[in-house]
């Protein structure tokens, strides 16, 4: 029979062989997984025979894997041959490229940063380009998925891409793919004489060495307390998270254990080194998109009352995932275990296995969260992320503000400010002057865009209410009156909220000629979060109550 099937179903029929000897060992839904694979091999049977149109095989394959991992979890996924470069970049942080962010605006997309000294770099590319073509295929209206894609590439390769460019129109440059490898510490330096700021972006198998490296260097230039920036890092290899607190605690410490439904991922990760430095005061710094290994760090540091934590609560990721190999170069990164810090929490916020088809995962309830002591006997609490010692209130923007940056104007000024600007001041330096930033609102108020306020719509939303209600024209007058001071005015609120604006166009402008580096440096001067670590380092009595000593 098996050699009757064509080369799909001798594959699932293999797969249900393979899984009917691994039920045959003691599991107890064996019969239920068998029945539904036998299933599934006859529907594919049949498609295969009699379907109006010849079946996109491969294509049916990999959206029915997607959709039954899909009712799992978002961390159980099937990397098919052709996304390896994804994987790739996942866990090592490489990829074959170019070297650059992009970013869609309307129907193109533009190079948003080259990195210092990329391929996309040296050959010319800079923030603004407007990509028309790769290899002559057209990249209009594509969507920036298949753009990135048409840019990454074997090391070696070349390709041509198609720009236009702000003041010079449209030229083709040559760019030679390379190895590119996503820096795991962006920058590290000194926020002042002895407070130093490591950032550190994901946790590849060099993030423990690179935040070493800097650690290293930042002592020789007189750092005496530390910032360790983890906002916005997703997190990565378990193992280089326990590697990066083993530099603040001490040997044999345990840091994370996991526990899963099979007994040999029952584990306990220790700390196998002599540490760096046992006392010198650490501020950790999270908001919501800090998860996983970025919440092994600051929830293990936070246990051990080593370091302060300051942000807003950790996104609560507390799964463990191992990746598997597959035949025909495929691989499958699987949810093996439930990770818990030195007190014992869990930080899973989301229950994703139990839950209705079509529901949404629901926060863990209130009634089940459990109370753990750290090292000096405060409080924190599982399934609920990390919750800072220090709590940032962030600053929330104008509307105006919201809609000038997600119009893509501010990242539009900023390639027409460094084509009329060769240079500028240092990153940190650098001031918009008066004279520019009305140039900016020149700018703005020449572009076509909208936007509301939201006492502009409460007040609408009281208008018909009033009108229900018949009281409208009694207080018409009054209406018209208040809504005319609310009402947008573009002008005005431009220079309402002029030092939001210049905070986010400086920024942009510095990154065009200082990189990654300079956008560092420049955000430091109105960042909300490393105004309270510098706050929190420089009372180390206040630092001392918090951690309980």
């Amino acid at each position: 029979m098996i050699q009757q099937k064509s080369g799909l179903n001798k594959v699932i029929l293999f797969t249900f062989v393979t899984l009917f000897s691994y039920t045959t060992y003691g599991q107890s839904n064996g019969f239920e997984l068998v029945k539904n694979m036998e299933i599934t091999d006859l529907i594919f049977e049949n498609l295969e025979k009699y379907y109006v149109d010849e079946p996109q095989v491969g294509h049916l394959s990999k959206v029915g894997i997607d959709a039954m991992l899909k009712e799992l979890d978002p961390y159980t996924v099937y990397y098919h041959e052709a996304n390896m470069e994804d994987y790739k970049m996942m866990t090592t942080g490489q990829y074959g490229g170019i070297g650059a962010l992009i970013r869609k605006v309307g129907d193109y997309t533009f190079i948003a940063e080259p990195y210092e000294g990329s391929p996309a770099q040296k050959a010319g590319l800079l923030a603004g380009d407007k990509i028309l073509s790769i290899d002559n295929k057209s990249m209009v209206k594509k969507d920036s998925d298949e753009v990135s894609s048409s840019l990454k590439g074997p090391k070696g390769s070349t390709i041509k891409i198609e720009v236009d460019r702000e003041g010079e129109g449209v030229k083709t440059i040559s760019v030679t793919r390379d190895e590119i490898k996503l820096p795991d510490v962006p920058y590290s330096g000194m926020l002042n004489e002895k407070i130093g700021y490591i950032k550190l972006n994901s946790f590849t198998q060099t993030a423990a060495s690179d935040v070493k490296t800097a650690f290293t260097e930042l002592k020789s230039k007189g750092m005496k307390e530390l910032v360790l920036d983890l906002r916005g890092n997703g997190g990565g290899l378990l193992i280089e998270a326990v590697k990066i607190v083993n530099m603040f605690v001490k040997k044999g410490q345990s840091v994370v254990t996991t526990k899963g439904r099979v007994a040999e991922e029952n584990r306990n990760y220790t700390t196998m080194e002599e540490p760096m430095d046992l006392s010198i005061p650490i501020v950790v710094l999270i908001d919501d998109g800090s998860a996983s290994a970025s919440e092994i760090v600051s929830g293990s540091l936070q246990d051990l009352d080593r370091a302060v934590i300051v942000g807003i609560t950790s996104y609560g990721k507390g799964l463990v995932q191992r990746t598997y190999d597959l035949k025909y170069g495929s691989k499958m990164k699987l949810t093996i275990a439930k990770y818990y810090t030195p007190s014992g929490r869990c930080v899973q916020r989301l229950e994703y296995y139990d839950h209705k088809e079509g529901e949404k995962p629901k926060e863990i309830s209130d009634s089940l969260l459990k109370k753990f002591k750290t090292t000096t006997g405060r409080d924190v609490i599982d399934g609920r992320g990390i919750i800072p010692d220090v709590k940032v209130t962030e600053k929330e923007f104008s509307r105006l503000t919201t809609t000038v940056f997600t119009s893509n104007l501010i990242f539009n000024y900023a390639t027409k400010f460094k084509l009329n600007n060769p240079t500028i001041e240092a990153a940190g330096k650098f001031k918009l002057s008066d004279a520019q930033y009305d140039d900016f609102k020149k700018y703005v108020l020449a572009e076509k865009f909208t936007y509301s306020t939201a006492s502009e719509e409460v007040l609408e939303k009281m208008k018909k209410v009033a009108e229900e209600e018949g009281y409208y024209e009694d207080s018409k007058a009054e209406y018209d009156a208040l809504l005319a001071k609310v009402v947008p005015s573009k002008e005005r609120d431009l220079e309402k909220f002029k030092e939001e604006i210049k905070t986010l166009l400086e920024n942009e402008i510095v990154s065009r000629y200082y990189f990654q580096d300079g956008r560092a440096e420049d955000s430091f001067r109105t960042d909300v979060y490393i105004e309270k670590a510098l706050e929190t380092l420089n009372n180390l009595k206040q630092y001392n109550t918090i951690l309980g000593k």
